[in-house]
Parts: C-alpha cells; structure tokens; sequence
C-alpha cells in the first residue's frame, strides 16, 4: 500500500479511506463500505479540477472548443487509463469471483476506483491535495488535449459534411471474448466509400477509435 501511495504522490492520514476507495462492491459488507459513495465525490472533484486545467490552459478559446478537452480528459476510458499507469487493480479488493472473472483489468473497476481514491484525497486533504493528484497524473494528457483530444465521431462527421457528404455509419463488424471483457470490432464508413475498422472494449471506444483512424488517413 505504501508502494502505491508513492506511485500516487500522496502519503494518507488517515488510511481508512483509501482502504475504502480500494474496496470493491464485490467485497463491501456493513462492516466494510464498498468505494461506491466515494466514487460519486470523486467524479464530482475530477470534473472541478480538469474544467479549471482546461479552462486556465486557453484563455481564448471558445466553449465549444474547451467541452471536447474537458470531455476527453473525465471519461471513464481516461480515468482507467490513470489507473493502468499507477498500477490501481494490483491493490483492489476484489472477490475471488470477480478476481477470476478478469476484474483487475475492467475499465469500469479501474475507472470507478480510480475517481474514488481522488474523493479519498479529498477527506484526507482537502480540496488542494487532490487537485495538485489529478494534475500530477493527467498532466500530459491535459498537455496534448487541444485539437486532437476532439471527439473523433464529431470531427469526422464534420469533414463529411463540410465536403457535402452525409454523416459516417458505424458498423459492427464482429463480437469475440467473453461476457465479461467483450471486444467490439467496428467499422466506420463515409459515403465515398472510405473506411477503417478498430477494436475496444466497448462499442463507443471501438466507434471512437475507427473514426481517429479514418480521420487519420484521410488528412494524410
């Protein structure tokens, strides 16, 4: 717990409740409250802290162009993807079934956990500690999120329109893997014909994913 705490950047009073944002609903009891409450403060503080980055990183730039950024940097994708960098499921209290169910790995466990040891920061430390984390740890996200960190769907379905085209399909190609970690193969198609497929673990980062490639290839 101390390793993780370091690879976290933030040393806990009171330990409790980071133990809390590490428990699983899986493991909760009435004697042990899952992370679940937390995860909801923690949603709310990572939301605060990643508008006023993006708010405070372009002074000039319009609402339409900063809700993109903002959007980019809170989904549970990104928030999972922090989780993966500072190792969070190795430390999750989960059940043996979820443990063998692959839930280390679940983008929604790592998500969730991860937006509650930021609302575990925020009891233990207030408002400050948590912000000077999740700067920390989004930092070069934050950095990169200009234009590129705009929606791929919609800024595909912009260049078709704006070359007179109707707005790109998404196609399901294929389905594999279990229930539980399924992976979606999609296919984004513009009506000129172009197209690339993508694969993710849900079919809105598959569809994301597919549209980035396209657009991709189509500005090279």
């Amino acid at each position: 717990m101390q390793a993780f705490e370091a690879r976290l950047g933030h040393r806990f009073g009171r330990p409790e409740l980071l133990i809390r944002a590490l428990t699983h609903p899986s493991m909760s009891s009435e004697a042990r409250p899952s992370n679940q409450r937390l995860e909801f403060l923690g949603d709310r503080v990572l939301n605060l802290v990643i508008a006023e980055a993006v708010f405070r990183d372009d002074g000039k730039a319009a609402e339409g162009q900063l809700a993109p950024r903002y959007n980019a940097l809170v989904r549970k994708e990104t928030c999972a993807d922090v989780a993966r960098a500072i190792g969070l499921g190795e430390v999750v209290r989960l059940s043996r079934s979820e443990q063998m169910s692959g839930g280390r790995r679940k983008e929604a466990m790592l998500g969730d956990a991860m937006e509650a040891v930021i609302a575990a920061i925020y009891l233990d430390a207030g408002l400050e500690a948590a912000r000077a984390v999740v700067l920390a740890l989004w930092g070069a996200r934050i950095a990169a999120a200009g234009a590129e960190a705009q929606d791929a769907k919609t800024a595909l379905q912009e260049w078709a329109q704006a070359r007179g085209q109707t707005p790109p399909a998404y196609v399901e190609i294929a389905r594999s893997g279990p229930d539980h970690a399924p992976v979606f193969t999609i296919e984004a198609q513009l009506q000129d014909g172009a197209s690339e497929r993508a694969r993710g673990g849900s079919k809105r980062q598959a569809e994301q994913a597919a549209a980035r490639a396209l657009l991709d290839r189509l500005r090279r």
